[in-house]
């Protein structure tokens, strides 16, 4: 068992116990810029950018200076966590490069984002394989060059893991509703709170060190007491577990730190506020280590895709509604409009005239690159083929979403300023 401690100062020491190199992974206060960047505009070095560099292809353009502040922002509303970035987000080498010097560990989703981490000279130590579902070969591979941790959410995975990674750690996800998500995470990940008693157990037989419990609240939450109700349902799980004779240290926070798209969103220092709160009614006076694993947090307002206007066009000639098609759809980059759930801003030169409601859609030969039709987008009535439009906070889920070439497009290039 666990010596109980003071709550908040306990977890910071336990923190640093386990993670040596903690210090490193928060900036000191005065390494903060004071200087808010635009969330979800285009900066000044993305608009000189476009100005400067034509291309005949859409382009998404990351700002790196507002990836740092970010990763700054979160860290300092976040101090006691250990911050490791979701790859998956947007696996640009630059961008990884930057969140590494800063101090930053990873969470992998696979043997290629483990190969990536490591060609950029992170150490393995500072990586996370947070995918539940893994081939045994690709277990074995993270840990023979030194990945520490692994996720798991039945009993299966855990058996893998001892044959193939013996010793590792390894923490259990857990289902959450994902209420309040603009992008919910559905039954895919996690299990219930009496298979992860299970599954944890079941790591402890096998010669496993059963470390914890992560969840995911949801993908873009906007309801800041989610991770409340996930961290009072991991506190039942602790106790549990305690009963076993096992005792858990860790809590992986997941993701679900939004990005700004039509809707404004609170800030990280808000986010930290309550996620702290939690943790004091939750645990106080047991020693714990939290990490989180933000990706579109970090990433998604530092991006602006630059895309050209292929067609305006009516279905009928009574019809108000304008169909525009873009040079960029579903299959190129765009693949969080379906269902309309991640509703990006769309501006052109013309805004500020006379508009009117419009379909968006991609280029492809397939009916489903429909972008948004329900959602009450509206554009300038000047609006015509060739026209330059950007679609702003895309830093996150867009180049890694695109098409190696479907219907002979190319993939979504990055350019990272």
């Amino acid at each position: 068992m666990l010596r109980p401690e003071a709550g908040r100062e306990a977890r910071r020491r336990h923190s640093l116990d386990i993670f040596p190199s903690a210090p490193a992974i928060r900036p000191p206060l005065s390494l903060v810029p004071s200087v808010v960047p635009p969330r979800g505009e285009p900066t000044d070095a993305i608009r000189r950018y476009f100005a400067e560099t034509p291309h005949d292809h859409p382009v998404l353009a990351v700002d790196l200076s507002v990836v740092e502040w970010n990763y700054r922002a979160l860290a300092l509303a976040l101090p006691e966590t250990a911050i490791y970035y979701a790859v998956k987000a947007n696996p640009a080498p630059d961008l990884v490069d930057l969140l590494a010097s800063l101090g930053s560990r990873f969470d992998v989703a696979s043997r290629g984002e483990i190969e990536l981490c490591l060609s950029r000279g992170i150490p393995a130590d500072r990586l996370s394989f947070g995918n539940t579902i893994k081939k045994e070969r690709d277990i074995a591979f993270a840990h023979s060059v030194g990945v520490p941790m692994f996720a798991v959410d039945c009993e299966a995975e855990v058996e893998k893991i001892a044959r193939a990674a013996p010793g590792a750690e390894v923490f259990c996800r857990i289902l959450t509703s994902g209420t309040g998500a603009e992008w919910p995470l559905s039954r895919k990940f996690g299990c219930t709170l009496a298979m992860a008693e299970t599954v944890l157990s079941r790591a402890a037989d096998l010669g496993l060190v059963p470390r914890g419990v992560s969840f995911h609240v949801g993908s873009q939450q906007i309801d800041l007491g989610q991770w409340d109700i996930a961290l009072a349902e991991t506190a039942d799980l602790f106790a549990r577990m305690d009963d076993r004779g096992i005792a858990l240290d860790l809590i992986n926070l997941g993701g679900g730190f939004p990005a700004r798209y039509r809707e404004d969103v609170a800030g990280a220092e808000a986010y930290g506020r309550s996620i702290r709160s939690a943790l004091d009614r939750h645990f106080a006076g047991r020693a714990i280590t939290t990490i989180a694993e933000p990706g579109r947090g970090l990433v998604g307002d530092a991006g602006v895709i630059r895309a050209e206007v292929v067609l305006v066009s009516r279905k009928d000639a009574s019809e108000d509604v304008r169909w525009v098609f873009l040079d960029i759809g579903k299959f190129s980059g765009l693949a969080e409009t379906m269902d309309e759930a991640i509703k990006y801003r769309v501006t052109t030169d013309h805004d500020g005239g006379p508009d009117g409601p419009v379909i968006l859609a991609g280029p492809s030969c397939d009916s489903a690159d429909i972008l948004y039709e329900k959602a009450g987008y509206r554009m300038p009535l000047d609006v015509e083929a060739g026209d330059t439009v950007l679609i702003l906070a895309t830093g996150a889920y867009t180049s890694t979403y695109s098409s190696v070439g479907f219907n002979g497009f190319p993939p979504l290039e990055t350019v990272c300023i």
